[in-house]
């Protein structure tokens, strides 16, 4: 039986499993079907994680790093797909795709979210080379240009505004004529003078080169199609929460979550279930950042470390 297992390997579980080996668990597993990394290794450039500092380094470059340190203190991958998460007794049972169920003292799970993809031409082409789910992670990129932003949620607006902060220029493309984001909200992105709203609205394709986007066409109420000449996009259409593996065979969740499908946790990565805890994107309130889904697997293996000494 193992100490741990940790499904996902993104920063939360990877982290997660420096921390419970390192801590003295003995089997610590971590699940991940391909090779571990996450939704970071799609990032073209990392600048904004505290302590590293190297520009012209990949996403997947400074996640490479990560695995060797980890796998140094005795965590071991299995490339296997779980498909879900039993509570049996004391213990858990962790259903493996194709293979034999492996039991487990603890569970962490960290299988995070997945932006949503709008479906218009060239969006997979140029992902990670102008087009962008995280205004965070790559606005600055973008420092005094112009770029265009999809989306008419708080998260679109939220976004919308921190990149007014930055570039020259935001058009926020929305479908509709309203905004479901709060009123206060609205209200803010209307009086700034950098952000021009093209509503009714829906983008057709993203062009660009070798070199990345440099243009996005959109068709406005009147069904004419335009461009705008800009070097990037970010897409907030919403995320698709990674909860799979906590539904039981019944479709229930076998932990709380909330309206949204993610899991609700305390500030110790503590589920409802215990010896159950959940890290990073798939958590309630996540900011989808690295460095706090990496804190949230060290915050969650500690736990889980604590959890079985108090059950030695």
């Amino acid at each position: 039986m193992l100490d741990c297992a940790i499904i996902g390997g993104g920063p939360a579980g990877l982290t997660a499993g420096l921390y419970a080996s390192r801590g003295g668990l003995k089997d610590v597993v971590l699940f991940e079907r391909g090779m571990p990394g996450g939704q970071i290794t799609q990032s073209s450039e990392i600048e904004n994680y505290p302590g590293f500092f190297e520009h012209g380094k990949t996403g997947m470059d400074f996640m490479d790093s990560w695995q060797e340190q980890c796998f140094h203190f005795g965590l071991k991958h299995q490339m296997e797909e779980v498909k879900a998460v039993r509570r049996a007794g004391e213990h858990f049972v962790v259903e493996i795709a194709g293979g034999a169920p492996v039991e487990a003292k603890t569970v962490i799970v960290c299988t995070g979210s997945t932006p949503k993809r709008a479906g218009f031409k060239g969006e997979d082409e140029f992902f990670g080379k102008g087009v962008s789910t995280c205004a965070t992670c790559d606005g600055f990129f973008y420092k005094n240009k112009e770029v265009a932003l999809l989306g008419g949620g708080d998260t679109a607006l939220e976004e919308a505004f921190y990149l007014s902060n930055i570039c020259s220029k935001v058009y926020v493309i929305h479908r509709r004529d309203t905004f479901r984001a709060a009123p206060s909200t609205v209200d803010r992105v209307k009086r700034t003078a950098n952000i021009e709203l093209i509503t009714d609205a829906s983008i057709t394709e993203v062009v660009g080169d070798a070199m990345g986007v440099n243009g996005v066409k959109y068709k406005d109420k009147t069904g004419e199609e335009k461009l705008l000449g800009v070097p990037g996009i970010f897409v907030f259409v919403g995320h698709n929460v990674n909860n799979g593996v906590l539904k039981d065979t019944d479709g229930k969740f076998i932990c709380d979550v909330n309206e949204n499908g993610q899991v609700v946790v305390d500030l110790r990565m503590r589920t409802s279930v215990e010896g159950l805890f959940v890290a990073g994107d798939l958590r309630m309130e996540a900011p989808k950042q690295v460095v706090c889904a990496a804190g949230d697997g060290a915050v969650a293996a500690l736990g889980a470390l604590s959890f079985i000494q108090e059950q030695a």
